[in-house]
């Protein structure tokens, strides 16, 4: 059996960057994440990792590089892991062992990670409904953040709580013909 091989790691940089232009900066869906992308302070990680084990060592890697790293240089992380964790309740699993590592590396209070997967799957919702494009991304990813970056957001948008709410709300007027026109060149 022949298995199908990702695309170069620059083209895989390319599509996520598409997808954070137009669906997460575009549609507003995180207001957070203008500056740092604006700013060039997001790192872009491809692994080629094809295990759950090796993925999660290089996050403990990519976790310590970002504690590590000036946050004027580099504010976020993204790890694309389109090798593994391809299957979405694997990945949401996977997110169990990726607080156990910030809680062993002594990173709590400090550093979180949020996902994004390309079939992202809300409770309580069927797979095609238009409000788990929210969360969907071009490959799955793991996204490390800043305790402090996601603290002086929050301190500086009204309504915070109101986020998931109101982009599902949008989305749900987008429909699914809106967000495929989102995606031609």
């Amino acid at each position: 059996m022949k298995t199908v091989q990702s695309p170069p790691a620059d083209q895989i940089i390319a599509a996520t960057r598409k997808w954070l232009e137009r669906a997460v900066i575009g549609l507003q869906l995180c207001p957070f994440a203008v500056a740092p992308h604006l700013n060039d302070r997001v790192r872009y990680c491809v692994s080629a990792r094809r295990s759950s084990v090796g993925l999660l060592e290089e996050l403990c890697a990519e976790l310590q590089a970002l504690q590590d790293a000036d946050p004027l240089k580099c504010e976020t992380t993204l790890l694309i892991h389109p090798e593994v964790l391809t299957d979405f309740r694997e990945h949401n699993d996977f997110l169990d062992a990726c607080d156990a590592a910030i809680t062993e590396l002594g990173f709590e209070g400090e550093l979180q990670v949020a996902s994004f997967h390309p079939h992202y799957q809300f409770a309580g919702t069927v797979a095609q409904d238009i409000e788990n494009y929210t969360n969907r991304s071009p490959y799955p990813m793991l996204h490390l953040l800043r305790e402090a970056s996601v603290a002086r957001a929050v301190a500086n948008f009204p309504n915070i709580e109101r986020i998931g709410a109101t982009n599902q709300e949008m989305l749900r007027r987008l429909g699914h013909e809106g967000w495929r026109q989102l995606w031609i060149d």
